[in-house]
């Protein structure tokens, strides 16, 4: 995060309101204004810092784009990081015997973990699906035309979190708004891979005087994090780490354990031009086996060597022509939501 140009201006998107100093949204405060109170030591400073967003509701979804839009000419990077899990226990049968099988899919992509049913925001929405999916997609659409007004070389860009636990397994079109599954985590980070493929192929489809603005997505690597604190106490939050380094000790390039690290994905795609990425288009699916998938794209994430020396990697993106025609219902749906 920089904030050493005027003309730039960078903020973060978080899933919930609590400013606690233990929170990650505290902790971001605290390195914020740390940042701050150095560079009004600087001459020339001009008071901007950052703009900090929750999504527990729609309006200060609104409320925000209206500050930033008034604010800035232009967005150069959104970056969609808000991730929020209802989980509820641990399922440790389960999770033994997810172990035995695989060790290294059950520290990176587990099932045993068991997950509320029909939590709701503030807004009556499906909440895990406000705060991971909802709350950014609007956010994108109130804020389009400034990151098109970003004309340099570097390029404007919307970065997607993803997952490596997004699943199209457990989602139903039908529930859109996760309401009704026990997999609500898993099915909000498949429909962000979903939106984000789906707003990436219209954006290289439009024509445009300069860059297309490109929407990438990124699972990041595997750390630890509080996103679970709910569901361990100091035994079992031990246990969570020893499981990740013997994950990586067994091969696994997606265990980097420290958030630092497991970022660099993110990082990379913050700063590379665009014109370094490829730009993949979708294939033909006519005359396919409509629940066939088939590789229409690329996620990039973190990796690293059994040493935990980091890197960035790429991960094919598979998506069938059921799942295509699943995501424009899902824009379609979510646009509706809006109007």
């Amino acid at each position: 995060m920089s904030f050493s140009s005027p003309d730039v201006v960078s903020f973060g998107v978080t899933g919930a309101n609590d400013n606690d100093e233990e929170t990650p949204r505290g902790k971001l405060y605290q390195l914020v204004d740390a940042r701050v109170r150095q560079l009004e030591t600087l001459p020339g400073y001009d008071g901007h810092a950052g703009n900090f967003l929750g999504h527990l509701t729609i309006a200060s979804v609104f409320r925000f784009a209206d500050e930033v839009t008034k604010t800035y000419p232009y967005i150069s990077h959104l970056i969609c990081n808000a991730g929020v899990a209802s989980f509820a226990s641990i399922n440790w049968f389960l999770a033994i015997k997810e172990l035995a099988m695989d060790w290294v899919k059950a520290a990176m992509a587990p099932i045993y973990h068991m997950q509320e049913v029909g939590q709701l925001s503030q807004d009556g929405l499906g909440w895990v699906w406000h705060c991971n999916v909802f709350g950014h997609y609007v956010l994108f659409r109130v804020l389009k035309s400034h990151p098109a007004k970003y004309k340099t070389s570097i390029g404007a860009r919307v970065i997607w979190m993803s997952s490596h636990e997004a699943n199209p397994i457990f989602y139903d079109p039908s529930d859109w708004q996760l309401t009704k599954t026990t997999h609500s985590y898993e099915s909000s980070k498949f429909q962000v891979d979903l939106i984000a493929h789906q707003l990436d192929q219209a954006s290289l489809r439009e024509e445009s005087d300069g860059l297309p603005v490109r929407h990438l997505t990124v699972p990041p690597g595997v750390a630890g994090t509080n996103i679970a604190n709910v569901l361990l106490g100091t035994l079992s939050s031990i246990g969570m780490f020893l499981a990740f380094y013997i994950a990586r000790f067994l091969g696994s390039p997606y265990h980097l354990i420290s958030a630092f690290k497991a970022a660099i994905s993110a990082v990379h795609l913050c700063l590379v031009p665009l014109a370094l990425l490829p730009t993949a288009s979708s294939p033909e699916l006519d005359g396919l086996d409509p629940t066939t998938p088939v590789e229409v794209g690329v996620r990039y994430i973190s990796q690293c060597d059994r040493w935990g020396k980091e890197r960035v990697g790429t991960m094919k993106l598979a998506l069938s022509k059921e799942q295509e025609k699943q995501s424009d219902e899902l824009l379609r749906t979510s646009i509706h939501s809006i109007l």
